[in-house]
């Protein structure tokens, strides 16, 4: 007999595991830390559709800070879009 495994109500809830900070920034609150599940939530989390906007920030960051220049920023924004499209 398989038993299901009972995650917390906040399990893959991006907004929850993964908020934005102050400084608008994405972190990990202090009370996933001890949670046996976090890496497996944070994945789950990103996986869903917000997923695609917490990498499309992370893009447009690397764009501001002069790490990518605009043609990988199109491209990379490009992908994420399409992936987007099929989420759908």
């Amino acid at each position: 007999m398989r038993r299901e495994t009972e995650y917390p109500y906040c399990f893959g809830k991006l907004e929850n595991v993964f908020p934005k900070g102050d400084d608008g920034l994405r972190h990990t609150p202090e009370s996933c830390m001890v949670c046996l599940y976090k890496t497996e939530c944070l994945r789950s989390a990103m996986a869903k559709p917000g997923g695609l906007k917490v990498r499309e920030e992370k893009v447009d960051r690397a764009y501001s800070a002069g790490m990518i220049g605009f043609l990988e920023r199109w491209s990379q924004k490009k992908e994420l879009h399409q992936k987007r499209k099929k989420a759908k």
